[in-house]
């Protein structure tokens, strides 16, 4: 039964995600509502996960705060969006260290590939001003590929 939850748990975070691309796209915003819900549901998941309150609990609560912290500096500096920043604060409630690491391998990655593509598309078509990039779509790729890759290996 636990695992039933947490999957449901994993695909309510997936379709936020999704949430996230598609107002980052459209409207270049990741919600608070939405960052809050992500964050809000992350104990639920500690719970169906069997996390202890000590350590456990009190580790994903450092993590947060600490992708939080970090990726505020990167905000601080203007490449990267305070909607961003609060999405890879609530998705590092959700994770492991080690997954919240190949998490920011993945978002790297990928945005490195689609900043390219958006300042190339800026120049091809003679754009005023500074390219905007929606990183949300790399944070939550990387995201989906994390949660994709733990319901398949559970079935491979």
């Amino acid at each position: 039964m636990n695992d039933l939850f947490v999957y449901g748990l994993l695909g309510a975070l997936a379709i936020a995600l999704l949430h996230a691309v598609y107002t980052d796209v459209v409207r270049r915003e990741i919600e608070d509502w939405l960052n809050i819900g992500i964050a809000l549901a992350a104990p639920l998941f500690w719970y169906a996960s069997g996390l202890a309150v000590w350590p456990d609990m009190a580790m994903q609560l450092a993590l947060g705060l600490g992708v939080f912290i970090v990726f505020a500096l990167v905000f601080a500096i203007g490449a990267m969006g305070g909607g961003d920043v609060k999405l890879l604060g609530a998705l590092a409630l959700w994770f492991h260290w080690m997954t919240m690491l190949k998490i920011v391998i993945i978002m790297s990655l990928v945005g490195a590939v689609l900043t390219l593509v958006i300042v190339a598309l800026h120049k091809i078509r003679r754009l005023e001003g500074r390219p905007e990039v929606p990183y949300g779509i790399a944070i939550a790729a990387a995201g989906l590929w994390v949660v994709g890759e733990r319901f398949f290996n559970h079935f491979a």
